[in-house]
């Protein structure tokens, strides 16, 4: 029997980034990006990661167009992005430690879920599949389908919209700043999530989030911690 979870009070809808959140996905981007560009015989700068750190997928397909000056179209590239990343996200990627676990508690307990990602559709919808999430989302965003992407709140506020919830009663999970930002700019709780890819990022993470974990056993443990 798991204790009360004190991060779940007055909490009706949970709200989750996709990679590097819900998924170890985060690493295969990284080796996407490089792929891409050495095409068009470029090497990617070591700061690439930060500058597109939460835009859309659309808004970084104008962002490598426009900074790395790529003949392709914006559609061309997003094409070839979703083409590279679908086998892995279908047979590679896999669910953050005990994430489905807490999925299913969530359920358990009738708090709503959805999804705000700034991946694609298409592979958004094949991740959540592919790490065994499907059956416990309620909604699934893509910041395409909004004005503007992470550390803008419109993705969450769409996904609150979705579930009918208002602000103050959604939990947000994000691995990365600006997804944190996103989350707090929505007026929504947030917890931050370790990922080493933004390892560096920890300190500026726990600085916005109301809580923090290292896995979601933390959560089922009563382990994690309490920042505000």
């Amino acid at each position: 029997v798991i204790m009360k979870i004190e991060m779940l009070e007055g909490i009706e809808a949970v709200i989750f980034d996709f990679d590097g959140t819900l998924a170890d996905s985060m690493w295969m981007w990284k080796n996407i990006d490089i792929e891409y560009l050495k095409r068009f015989g470029i090497a990617p700068h070591d700061t690439l990661q930060d500058e597109i750190s939460g835009m859309s997928f659309s808004e970084t397909a104008v962002y490598f167009k426009e900074h790395f000056h790529i003949p392709d179209s914006i559609q061309e590239m997003k094409d070839t992005w979703n083409g590279l990343a679908m086998n892995k996200y279908r047979y590679e990627i896999t669910p953050k430690s005990g994430a489905i676990d807490f999925l299913a508690y969530l359920k358990s307990h009738n708090i709503k879920m959805g999804v705000a990602t700034s991946n694609s559709r298409e592979l958004a919808e094949v991740g959540i599949e592919s790490i065994g999430a499907k059956e416990y989302m309620d909604t699934v965003r893509v910041s395409c389908e909004v004005k503007a992407g992470k550390p803008a709140p419109d993705i969450y506020l769409l996904v609150a919209q979705d579930l009918g919830v208002l602000p103050e009663h959604c939990l947000v999970f994000e691995d990365i700043v600006n997804g944190l930002m996103a989350g707090k700019s929505a007026g929504m709780k947030t917890c931050g999530v370790e990922d080493e890819f933004s390892a560096r990022e920890v300190h500026d993470k726990k600085a916005i989030a109301d809580y923090y974990i290292q896995s979601y056993e933390d959560i089922l443990n009563n382990t994690y911690e309490v920042l505000k």
